[in-house]
């Protein structure tokens, strides 16, 4: 456990962002899935209105750091892909 004023503060603040961090993390998850979801379900339209929905939320995640360019960029170029590959 924390021993100084200072170390106990920090380990109340890496908890708050512990938490903030996996619940945007969760949300990204859950857009995602809505993307995948309507792929799988073959509705191109609606594959369509939640890529849209998803990009934005996964570019704010990755620039606060919580995943990296890299990772968004393969999950939006694998989502869009299996987008235009639907009939």
């Amino acid at each position: 456990m924390a021993n100084s004023a200072s170390a106990r503060k920090r380990a109340k603040q890496a908890e708050g962002n512990r938490a903030r961090n996996a619940s945007a993390r969760s949300m990204m998850r859950t857009y995602i899935k809505k993307v995948y979801y309507a792929i799988a379900a073959g509705d191109k339209a609606a594959a369509e209105a939640a890529y849209k929905d998803v990009i934005p939320v996964i570019d704010r995640i990755a620039g606060k750091g919580l995943i990296h360019a890299n990772k968004a960029a393969r999950h939006k170029s694998r989502m869009n892909t299996n987008i235009r590959a639907m009939s």
